[in-house]
């Protein structure tokens, strides 16, 4: 049986024989992408395989022909054309001050110069100049032109994206390095550059302006990812006794208009760790900048899984105007769910993933939202039991213990007054912590929102309000939103929730289970 190559990131080594790992060919899509152009970009969140596509580049245009044997691309590549590449990877480094970014940058470069054996200035505080002395160096000494290659190019930025200032530096200094690169034209043959977050070209590239973005190309829709495919045909030996559907509610749905793709980490992982259905990816991140968002940012949270942007919004994102909803596209916990255009104009509506990120996203959110940390598990658990078994009563019951533990310093520090539709948001976020499969149906500034929540052979409408005089109960019954259902024969309930922002609680809760009618033969 293959090795899983869990954790490695070059191709050389999936590809050694003696490492036996297992390997999914995307050459195919790494041919179409060099013959269509010169100068790309692909956003795509982290752990989703961007270092290794940089390398299997590298080793490509560096006709490393042994390690493509067997691949698509193998017979249809010029081995004989080697070209020189200089690869730059901001993963790793200090970019907290000038002379760090400028040590870490600068070190970066020479270790480039060393392997082509080209000479740079050795001057520490002036890292473009050797960068801009390693393109001409390199087409001189080679007699081909060269092929950029840089990894997690936004790094200097992303760490940090709460130090505004820090922030706005860094890209500066990037902007004016990547500009570089369109100055020596002249000497280039492909420039190639990955990332997580997708800034705007105003910002960051204003004057690489040339750079192609395929990171919602339906043509490069597949080429970081697994598709359900490629798992089935190339984990193969890996599969027995895995249930297909499962796997995909939990781990696949990141859309970016074709097929929709796993991320690469979390199917390696759940093979490996026993195939027990956990948090892979998301455990292996820092996602409370999230939360400092969310503070300077309030928003309903069914709100964002439906959150629709235009074609302007997708593409203005910058260190002075960074939009939450577009942050948690970029980063990995919102996907496309459709595109849209009316007007001329482009629009685009999101989505959750899937389950791992459905279920980690709103406990991050519950988090925040109520600080009953530890407590929260218990609530959870005790909600699951009463949606699976119709016990309202007993629904009712812990819904107002929750909010009745919320502690003091949440209204302290003004939560929930700077946080409109926070009523609903907590109850939105519980229940979909729970992996329930939830339609959020309806928001408005007011705070209420219509929810349908499917639990087992049971269907729940529900309807929030706050400080409203009318019957929530009525209200559903007006609308008939549920009528959709009857045909599906499962048990469907109606539940109507009044909040009081005086009494910061439930003040009212109504509930009707529907009774089908029999139809006579």
């Amino acid at each position: 049986m293959k090795r899983l190559p869990i954790g490695i990131q070059t191709f050389s080594k999936l590809r050694d024989p003696e490492e036996d790992f297992v390997y999914v060919d995307k050459t195919p899509y790494i041919l179409e992408l060099v013959k269509s152009g010169q100068y790309f970009f692909l956003s795509r969140p982290r752990r989703f395989g961007k270092s290794v596509l940089i390398s299997t580049l590298y080793e490509l245009f560096r006709c490393n022909r042994e390690l493509f044997k067997g691949l698509y691309i193998e017979d249809k590549w010029d081995w004989d054309k080697r070209y020189p590449v200089i690869k730059i990877s901001f993963g790793s480094g200090d970019f907290s001050s000038e002379r760090k970014f400028d040590r870490t940058l600068y070190d970066i470069l020479k270790d480039n110069a060393e392997r082509l054996d080209v000479e740079c200035e050795q001057i520490l505080e002036m890292p473009n100049s050797c960068f801009r002395q390693l393109i001409r160096g390199s087409y001189k000494k080679f007699g081909q032109k060269v092929v950029v290659l840089i990894d997690e190019y936004d790094r200097p930025i992303l760490d940090f994206i709460t130090d505004k200032e820090r922030a706005k530096f860094n890209r500066d200094k990037l902007r004016t390095f990547y500009s570089l690169v369109k100055d020596l034209d002249e000497y280039i043959r492909f420039v190639f550059l990955t990332g997580v977050s997708k800034f705007s070209k105003l910002s960051l590239f204003s004057e690489l302006n040339n750079l192609r973005d395929i990171s919602i190309n339906p043509t490069f829709a597949t080429l970081c990812g697994y598709t359900h495919e490629e798992v089935l045909d190339t984990f193969k030996e890996h599969l027995d006794g895995v249930d297909l559907d499962k796997l995909k509610e939990w781990y696949n749905g990141y859309n970016y208009f074709g097929e929709p793709v796993y991320n690469p980490f979390d199917v390696l992982l759940f093979l490996a760790e026993d195939r027990e259905y956990r948090p892979y990816w998301w455990s292996t991140g820092n996602s409370s900048f999230l939360i400092e968002l969310l503070k300077s940012q309030p928003r309903y949270l069914p709100d964002l899984e439906n959150c629709i942007v235009d074609d302007l919004a997708l593409n203005a994102f910058d260190v002075a105007q960074i939009d939450i909803a577009t942050l948690l596209w970029q980063t990995g916990y919102l996907t496309f769910d459709k595109k849209l255009e009316k007007l001329g104009t482009i629009f685009y509506k999101f989505k959750i993933p899937n389950r791992e990120i459905q279920m980690s996203l709103n406990s991050l959110f519950l988090d925040y939202l109520t600080n009953l940390k530890k407590k929260s598990l218990i609530f959870r658990s005790e909600l699951y039991d009463c949606l699976i078994q119709g016990n309202m009563e007993l629904f009712k019951d812990i819904l107002h213990r929750l909010f009745a533990s919320i502690p003091y310093q949440n209204y302290a520090k003004s939560i929930i007054q700077n946080y409109e539709g926070y009523y609903a948001s907590v109850i939105y976020a519980y229940i979909a912590s729970l992996g329930l499969k939830l339609i959020p149906e309806d928001v408005s500034n007011k705070g209420r929102v219509d929810m349908t929540v499917f639990a087992g052979d049971k269907i729940y409408v529900m309807e929030f309000k706050v400080d409203s005089p009318d019957s929530t109960l009525e209200q559903i019954k007006q609308k008939k939103d549920y009528e959709k259902y009857l045909a599906s024969h499962q048990s469907i309930y109606l539940v109507g929730i009044e909040f009081s922002s005086e009494e910061k609680n439930i003040v009212g809760f109504d509930w009707e289970k529907v009774v089908l009618k029999r139809t006579e033969c």
